[in-house]
């Protein structure tokens, strides 16, 4: 594999994992620098979402290494991980999983309570993070009164709350159409790199990956970079 370029935040070299007899990942590598937007393409069980879990901490590979910001991760133990995630990592999922008895603005507001941020100060926070995703007037509704474009951008404004170094988007936008995917994928892009975060995009639509930096493919287990091999 060819060496991360220095200053790489997170990198990942060799990567194994296997479920029973298959074989998930099979010597994949990936690298990302700050406010960097790197797609991981592949076709459905080709292994990417496992990449993503395995570089956000959430599932263990069987060998390899994996470092962020310099220190790797085998040596960190789950409590460790897990505030790793709670601080560092930001996550969006498909269908946004937002908690439905809160409200839109309680949902963005929940990892900064978690993390013991008083309230008023959390709500205030979420609510400036809503106005520059443009769903600041949706605050006290919630996400069952909400279209699903809004309730992705809703979700993307909670992944960003907390200022996270690295945000991993898993198909951010595979549940809307494409009018709203294309709204969602803008504010996400532009509101990550104005915080200098890094952003792991999962997807496998050419049009989504179009918001990339690069792109990385991943095929039976394998990467392979596409900016070094075109």
């Amino acid at each position: 594999m060819t060496p991360p370029p220095a200053g790489s935040l997170l990198v990942a070299t060799d990567l194994r994992k296997a479920y029973g007899p298959t074989t998930a990942l099979d010597g994949a590598g990936f690298s990302i620098h700050p406010g960097e937007v790197v797609a991981v393409m592949g076709p459905s069980g080709s292994g990417k979402s496992t990449l993503l879990h395995c570089l956000a901490g959430i599932v263990p590979p069987d060998s390899g290494s994996i470092t962020y910001n310099g220190r790797e991760m085998a040596t960190m133990n789950d409590a460790q991980r897990s505030a790793l995630r709670r601080s560092d990592f930001g996550f969006v999922f498909q269908f946004g999983q937002l908690v439905p008895e809160l409200t839109c603005v309680e949902n963005v507001a929940l990892p900064l309570r978690l993390n013991g941020t008083s309230r008023k100060e959390a709500e205030r926070t979420a609510l400036s993070w809503m106005a520059r995703l443009e769903v600041d007037d949706l605050a006290r509704k919630r996400p069952g009164e909400v279209s699903g474009g809004q309730g992705q951008r809703v979700a993307v404004s909670r992944a960003l709350v907390t200022g996270p170094r690295v945000l991993f988007a898993d198909e951010p936008t595979g549940a809307l159409d494409s009018l709203n995917g294309e709204r969602v994928m803008e504010l996400l892009t532009e509101a990550a790199r104005s915080t200098n975060a890094a952003v792991v995009l999962v997807t496998h639509e050419a049009r989504v990956a179009a918001y990339s930096d690069r792109e990385i493919v991943v095929r039976d287990g394998k990467s392979r970079d596409m900016e070094r091999v075109i």
